[in-house]
């Protein structure tokens, strides 16, 4: 699993030249007696490579609902491909960032390299992944979902009634056309893990706008 540690400016570029900000949580997440990297404040963005680009992207907007907020394209050598993400030869990489309701940012992008693998993993494969989101109606959403080009909806929405730490889910897998795998989900307020650990569920927002 490949993980990313990364510091910023007080304002970035995107930041300046639009309403949109960055999510800076609190300090105070590492301190004494905690364990975990030092200094850390909260996850900045998730990250995915893609087949195309383009494809992604007008997924990512027009379906999901997100904004880009910056796209840039960048070229490695060799060396600094190996050394700082474990390609061993010249790489050349376009991305863009999405910004997914009111503080998630995901990462696209799309390598050029001659061995590149294609196929995506599936829930069982190590590397398999899937991206959530909270909605308001699960049922409302997969009718939505099953009229657009390229989705498939994974059998039918699921409620979870077995007495465990997400008791009271309800949610249901879909692909989006690029095989890229994702969730629709509901879990009410109070969910049985809450009760018995100190960590609380951030969100959901009021708006998928409020930024």
């Amino acid at each position: 699993m490949q993980l990313e540690l990364r510091q910023v400016p007080d304002v970035l570029p995107f930041e300046a030249a639009g309403e949109e900000r960055l999510y800076r949580p609190e300090p105070g997440w590492w301190g004494p007696g905690k364990h975990g990297v030092p200094g850390a404040r909260g996850v900045l963005q998730a990250g995915y490579t893609v087949a195309d680009l383009a494809e992604a992207v007008a997924f990512h907007v027009n379906v999901l609902g997100g904004e880009v907020l910056y796209r840039e394209s960048l070229r490695f050598d060799a060396d600094y491909a190996s050394r700082q993400f474990a390609i061993d030869q010249a790489v050349e990489v376009e991305t863009a960032v999405v910004r997914l309701g009111p503080v998630t940012n995901v990462e696209l992008a799309q390598y050029t390299v001659s061995d590149q693998r294609t196929e995506r993993p599936r829930n069982s494969d190590v590397g398999g992944h899937h991206l959530a989101f909270f909605v308001d109606d699960v049922d409302a959403a997969v009718a939505w979902l099953r009229t657009v080009p390229g989705v498939e909806v994974l059998g039918e929405p699921q409620l979870i009634q077995d007495g465990g730490p997400i008791h009271g889910d309800y949610w249901v897998y879909f692909k989006a056309p690029s095989g890229f795998q994702m969730e629709v989900l509901n879990m009410p307020d109070g969910m049985p893990y809450e009760r018995f650990t100190d960590a609380r569920r951030f969100g959901p927002s009021d708006s998928w706008e409020n930024r």
